[in-house]
Parts: C-alpha cells; sequence; structure tokens
C-alpha cells in the first residue's frame, strides 16, 4: 500500500474547495450561450450525420483515393457519433430536455454504437464517474486483458473492439428486463443492418463478405486511439479502495489526467475525452465545448490550490504501457492511501 502524506485538510475543507470551484465553473456556465453550451457539440454531430451519405457514395468509385477517402469519411463519422455521441448522449450533456436526451441516448448508444444505453450509464456514469479509480468500480480495470501479452493487447486487440462491442451487448440483455431487452436487440439490430444495407444497396458492394469486411475496416478506424485513451488516462495514476478514497476534489485531481490536443481525436472523441478528461470527471454533465472552455478555470484552480492537475502526452503514455505493460496491467495495482483525507 502505497501512503501519500499531505497538508491535512477537514471534511468542510474539502466540501469548501469543491463548492469554490463549482462557483466559478457555473459562473462561466451562466455567461455561456446555448450554442457555446450545447450548439457546437449538436452541430459537429450533425455535420457527421451528414457527411455519412457522401461516405457511402464515394465507396462507389473504382479510383483507390476516392475510396479511401470514403473509408475515411465513415469510420471518422462512425466514432463521432458512437464514442462522442454516446459519450454526451449518456451524460445528457446534448440538451437540457430529459425526453430528448433519452431518445438522443437510445440513438447513438444502441443504433450507432451497438450497445445497451443501460448498462452504458450504469457502467460509465455511475460506476466510472461516481467511483473514479476505486479498486474493483471505477478503476477501468474491464479494459484489461492478463492473458494478451503488451504487443497483442497495444497493436492488435482493437481491432476486436467492433465484434466485442455488440456481443457484449447481447450478454447484458440478460440483467434486464425483456422489454428494454427486446428494445435494444431491436435497435441494435437497426443499425448494424442499415449499414450493411447501405453498402449492398449504395455504396454497391457485390457479395455479402466484402460489405462485411467494409463494416469492419471503418468500426476499427479509430479502435486503436479509441482503446489507448480509455486506459491512459486513469491507469498508472493513484488507485484507492472503497473504505478509505479520498474526498472527490482529491480523488478526480489524482485520478484523472488529460491528454493534450488533437484535431481528429478531438473531433472524433470529444475535448472530455481527450484535452479536458479532468474538467470532465469534475463536471460530467458538460458539454465537450464547455468543457473546453472552463478548462483553463479549472487548471488555474487546482494549481493555485497546490493540488495535482495531470497532463501527458500521448507518446510518453504509449511508451509507459509498454515499458510497464506488466506492472500496469497486469498486475494488481497499488492502493494509494492519503493520509487524513478520507
Amino acid at each position: 500500500m502505497e501512503r501519500a502524506g499531505r497538508g491535512l485538510r477537514g471534511r468542510s475543507g474539502d466540501e469548501s474547495l469543491q463548492g469554490e470551484l463549482a462557483a466559478l465553473v457555473q459562473d462561466v456556465v451562466r455567461a455561456s450561450s446555448w450554442w457555446e453550451r450545447h450548439g457546437v457539440d449538436c452541430a459537429i454531430l450533425a455535420l457527421s450525420l451528414l457527411a455519412v451519405p457522401a461516405g457511402f457514395l464515394f465507396l462507389r468509385f473504382e479510383n483507390i483515393l476516392i475510396f479511401a477517402l470514403g473509408i475515411t469519411i465513415l469510420g471518422v463519422c462512425h466514432y463521432t457519433l458512437t464514442v462522442k455521441g454516446s459519450h454526451l448522449a449518456t451524460h445528457r450533456a446534448l440538451t437540457e430536455s430529459k425526453r430528448w436526451s433519452k431518445v438522443w441516448e437510445l440513438f447513438f448508444v444502441e443504433v450507432c454504437t451497438g450497445f445497451t444505453a443501460e448498462y452504458a450509464n450504469y457502467g460509465h456514469v455511475k460506476m466510472h464517474h461516481g467511483y473514479t479509480n476505486v479498486i474493483g468500480m471505477g478503476d477501468s480495470s474491464t479494459w484489461k486483458l492478463p492473458c494478451l501479452n503488451r504487443y497483442v493487447y497495444m497493436f492488435l486487440s482493437p481491432f476486436s473492439i467492433p465484434v466485442i462491442t455488440p456481443l457484449v451487448a447481447l450478454q447484458r440483455l440478460r440483467e434486464v428486463e425483456l422489454w428494454t431487452a427486446l428494445r435494444t436487440l431491436g435497435l441494435i439490430s437497426l443499425g448494424l443492418y442499415s449499414h450493411y444495407w447501405l453498402l449492398l444497396n449504395v455504396s454497391g458492394f457485390k457479395s455479402p463478405s466484402s460489405a462485411l469486411a467494409c463494416m469492419f475496416v471503418t468500426r476499427s478506424l479509430l479502435a486503436h486511439p479509441y482503446l489507448h485513451v480509455n486506459i491512459f488516462q486513469h491507469i498508472g495514476l493513484p488507485m484507492f479502495s472503497l473504505d478509505k478514497k479520498p474526498r472527490r476534489i482529491h480523488m478526480m485531481s489524482l485520478g484523472v489526467l488529460n491528454l493534450p490536443r488533437s484535431l481528429v481525436l478531438d473531433w472524433a472523441f470529444g475535448h472530455s475525452l481527450i484535452s479536458c478528461h479532468v474538467e470532465h470527471h469534475f463536471f460530467p454533465r458538460l458539454s465537450d465545448n464547455m468543457c473546453l472552455k472552463v478548462k483553463p478555470v479549472v487548471s488555474k484552480f487546482l494549481q493555485e490550490k497546490q493540488l495535482p492537475y495531470n497532463e501527458d502526452s500521448y507518446l510518453a503514455r504509449f511508451r509507459l504501457f509498454l515499458s510497464c505493460y506488466e506492472e500496469l496491467m497486469v498486475q494488481a495495482p497499488p492502493i494509494t492511501e492519503l493520509v487524513g483525507l478520507q
């Protein structure tokens, strides 16, 4: 067990820090327009939906460059809708309407991603955000596959994501009510079959096998950074036991890491999963654009209060996970105990 001695703050002191930060961020939110709060991200998702027909049409051409452009458009749009869209919809950050939030959650999570909305909400919102870096609950251990060596995991296993995602969803259907299971099965089937049908009837693929192969390629286009980002931003940082976890402000500042901004990843995954992950964990209901807007406020506050604000490059984390794979991804992580902050 690792013990980290820090200046003692009482319970009221920790809560006042969290409240002070929340007040600063809320001031920024109140001063922001609807376009800043929701419009920018809705526009990105709308543009991605509008670009999908062009991607399917480009696949009709025999010219290799146009065909590759079609694959790229469909792949990037797929990840924008399934990662950015599903993430924002699960956190209900796309709209302030509860009814429309549910509609978008079903569309992005079940139709586009091929996963179950109920388990996405439970596993991500309730467990990962509620118990960030708490061993056995929100510690990102679901991403670990100790049976694989470092090279297979980092380079080859991402290709399995398009296949595993709907299979895991089917397995989770046994845990929900019959009506929910039937709805989810219908929406997942609609999304998968629509993709397949469009490849045959719009893109002009002549055989089912070629259409399925194209589905696989487009759905795995950004699978590698998707897997890497999910492990880079939590694993390797302090982990806590449930009975001795620190107060929220310390748990989030210690256990979450930001990556640098990236044009492609910011567009496809969203700022809250890349360069504003710390801000997202503090304020999960904020949209990607608002996380980016409050980033200077959050970073300045944490630095002024002498709290950690973790940042590292994608390449540095990649090298770390390759060199320390056994320690990070196979062995049980050490438990960090912050003396006086539980």
